[in-house]
């Protein structure tokens, strides 16, 4: 078996993270609570928990002329994966805080990536790679 990632992050509202995490993401849910609902991102366990006062963005950090929101989380997909998960979150009508696009390009560590705020203001960055070996290059 592979090894799962497992993130939990504030969220401030259950039913509407319920909404953007399934219908918009495509996440399917596991276990909830009151207070918490897991969801499969890629096959890697996200949690939302209700905690409004600790969510959204709190700093900005330049990368490659962009200004990347922190904290951020997503999953780095193959570069068709990429493509076509963009393309689905752009004709449900997700507003991109950094458009999809490459960076880093002719570089070391080249990679598609596009930026994205959930309901709750918490950033998401998916990317990828064509090359698999260059996501830990130097």
């Amino acid at each position: 078996m592979q090894n799962l990632f497992h993130l939990a992050f504030p969220v401030k509202d259950l039913e509407e993270s319920r909404r953007f995490y399934g219908e918009i993401l495509g996440c399917e849910e596991g276990r909830s609570s009151a207070n918490w609902i897991d969801f499969n991102l890629f096959g890697h366990q996200i949690v939302a928990h209700l905690a409004p006062e600790a969510v959204g963005v709190q700093h900005r950090n330049e990368v490659d002329a962009d200004h990347v929101p922190v904290p951020h989380f997503g999953i780095v997909l193959p570069m068709d994966e990429f493509k076509n998960f963009a393309e689905n979150l752009k004709s449900k009508g997700v507003e991109f805080i950094i458009e999809p696009k490459i960076r880093f390009a002719g570089e070391t560590g080249e990679q598609a990536t596009m930026f994205f705020l959930d309901p709750s203001g918490n950033a998401l960055e998916f990317k990828a790679f064509a090359d698999f070996s260059q996501v830990f290059a130097k």
